[in-house]
């Protein structure tokens, strides 16, 4: 098999695998527990979220562990439950649809945009966004600055007119950024996407900003989010940084997978006639392993099923939209043409691919958008 799905989840690593089994009989203490288990448990869930901190340029009291990146943007999306949201139609469903459910007429405003796109790749200019969140006056009588903050045990100190959050998802481990640098209020983080366990997640709260508990029924997280620790995925996920979140991988990122995106790309629009890219091949425009790619008149879907029947994996846009027929949201927002939409294929790359994965692919994917292309009614 090949597989060039990454995008969607990564195989988990060999070395993730075998922590999270020697955790299943070393630290099976529940965390909140008082006794000797409970400490040792609690103790790697405070190695993770040190890890997890010093990754991205945060505190360790600024992180809080969830079961993903769904939850994690739900829960700072409600936060901001009847402020102003903004938010681009190129976001996750999880941003895009809590959103839609939250947003009114109130300030403080929250601006929520993703640092590098899930299907495209795309890079945004989140500097842009920072800088206009900064030009918004505060308004001092908002509900939201009068909740009882219990991370801080104390009332909200940071009384902005607006903040920013971004989904760094499918950022992290790829390219190295610094949340603080980013002028960033929120965060949100997925384990499976780095070759950690599907399940486990967390965000990052800036210290004095604006917050409030989704998941209530605990004191866990310091009543930040309830629930029993999921210690055997959080030392998975911990595994997982410590393994992909370095600058040795960020180079082969840079350089090996890169160069696997780039040939493929060159590939396809030298020998498949009406093929498009829709992503941007220029450095610091897009990241260096996710490449969209459309072929006029041969449906998406088709070329997925007859690419995994002859072992290449790959997807027709993000994983949690499977099932729906309906055009990739994302790129009607960036083209406006269904036709782009529903032809599109990403090809999503990891560090356990090569040369050869691309060499596979160009033995069949000529003929398979041939065929289809020669049964299409589209001119």
């Amino acid at each position: 098999m090949i597989y060039l799905d990454y995008a969607a989840t990564t195989p988990i690593l060999p070395e993730v695998t075998r922590a999270m089994s020697e955790a299943q009989s070393n630290f099976f203490g529940n965390a909140s527990a008082l006794h000797t288990p409970g400490h040792l448990s609690l103790n790697e869930i405070e190695a993770c979220r040190e890890l997890l901190a010093k990754c991205i340029g945060a505190d360790p009291e600024e992180i809080v562990f969830t079961s993903g990146s769904t939850e994690s943007n739900n829960t700072i999306m409600r936060v901001f439950d009847g402020c102003q949201i903004e938010t681009s139609e190129m976001e996750h469903h999880s941003i895009i649809e809590t959103a839609n459910i939250c947003k009114g007429n109130k300030l403080p405003k929250l601006y929520s945009y993703m640092l590098a796109n899930n299907e495209t790749g795309d890079i945004l200019d989140l500097a842009r966004i920072v800088s206009q969140a900064s030009k918004i006056k505060c308004d001092a009588s908002s509900d939201l600055f009068k909740m009882k903050d219990r991370f801080r045990r104390d009332l909200v100190t940071d009384r902005r007119g607006a903040y920013v959050h971004s989904d760094l998802t499918q950022v992290l481990g790829k390219i190295p950024f610094n949340v603080k640098q980013l002028g960033l209020d929120y965060a949100t983080f997925s384990a499976h996407k780095i070759g950690g366990p599907v399940g486990v997640g967390a965000f990052y709260v800036k210290k004095g900003v604006p917050f409030k508990p989704f998941m209530i029924g605990g004191n866990q997280e310091s009543g930040r989010r309830g629930g029993t620790y999921n210690t055997v995925g959080i030392i998975g996920f911990r595994e997982a940084l410590r393994c992909s979140v370095n600058t040795r991988n960020f180079k082969k990122y840079d350089t090996l997978v890169r160069s696997l995106r780039d040939t493929l790309a060159k590939r396809i629009l030298s020998e498949i006639p009406g093929s498009s890219l829709n992503t941007d091949l220029t450095k610091g425009k897009s990241l260096p392993n996710i490449l969209n790619v459309s072929f006029k008149a041969a449906e998406g879907e088709s070329i997925q099923l007859y690419l995994d029947n002859e072992g290449i994996i790959v997807s027709t846009g993000s994983a949690c939209a499977a099932g729906d027929t309906r055009p990739s949201h994302v790129l009607m927002a960036k083209t406006g043409d269904a036709e782009v939409a529903h032809s599109s294929i990403r090809f999503s790359f990891g560090l356990g691919n090569t040369m050869g994965d691309v060499e596979a692919v160009m033995r069949v994917l000529p003929g398979i958008v041939k065929r289809l292309q020669g049964l299409s009614t589209i001119v």
